[in-house]
């Protein structure tokens, strides 16, 4: 049977992860900044994320759940084994002033990305960061919270092109990925490139041409450096 805590709303910020699971609610209070780290890109670990150690069936009341009900539903008693399974299988409910301010900081990156490495193809020149704002109000553009900015232009820019004519400098790069780092550099790739040719070499290598838009070649060359510990080979193929 649940037991009931008391949850000091003024210390702790009820942005919250909740699953419904084999019919009974569950949820944990979270970091929100951390919280949406984990769930745009799996980076952290649950005892980091959360802010209490209990798994609740309501955290405003203060209910905490049961082990019993932890045991059964999710086979483990551990607070932080569950909590982690809520916050990736469930919903990170934020408060809306901290859900204000991570699109607010997503449609920031957008704008100074799309001012950076397009260009308006009938001058050949960028588009100034005002002119890019405008027309985000104009096409009414709302943002993601729990996806990357990064993942998030190709489609913004679809939705801006009927307004404002864009056009990204495309860089073709070489990568040559060494087998022991391959598996887990790749799966970056499609973050920051389309991959426009690959091949699994015989001692496990990956080879491809990745092509980026111009402005972000130094991130993914720092990404690709950083997975591979400085082994990656990236040449221009333009």
């Amino acid at each position: 049977m649940a037991h009931r805590m008391t949850f000091d709303e003024e210390r702790f910020s009820l942005n919250t992860a909740w699953l419904k699971k084999a019919g009974q609610h569950f949820e944990v209070v979270v970091d929100p900044d951390a919280a949406v780290v984990f769930k745009e890109s799996g980076v952290g670990e649950a005892r980091d994320i959360v802010k209490s150690g209990h798994v609740y069936s309501d955290a405003k009341k203060g209910d905490v759940a049961s082990e019993t009900a932890l045991q059964e539903v999710f086979g483990s008693s551990d607070p932080f084994v569950v909590a982690e399974r809520i916050i990736r299988e469930g919903e990170v409910q934020l408060t809306k002033e901290h859900r204000d301010k991570v699109r607010e900081q997503k449609r920031k990156r957008v704008v100074t990305m799309i001012a950076r490495n397009a260009i308006d193809p009938r001058t050949k020149l960028p588009h100034p960061v005002t002119r890019i704002e405008l027309a985000f109000e104009e096409a009414n553009i709302k943002l993601d919270e729990f996806k990357r900015a990064e993942d998030q232009v190709a489609e913004i820019v679809r939705k801006l092109q009927p307004i404002l004519p864009i056009r990204f400098e495309q860089t073709v790069l070489h990568v040559h990925i060494p087998a022991q780092y391959a598996a887990k550099a790749f799966s970056t790739i499609g973050h920051l490139g389309t991959i426009k040719r690959q091949e699994w070499l015989t001692d496990g290598s990956w080879v491809g041409d990745v092509e980026t838009p111009a402005g972000l070649v130094n991130e993914l060359t720092d990404v690709l450096n950083s997975k591979t510990h400085g082994t990656v080979q990236i040449t221009n193929s333009n």
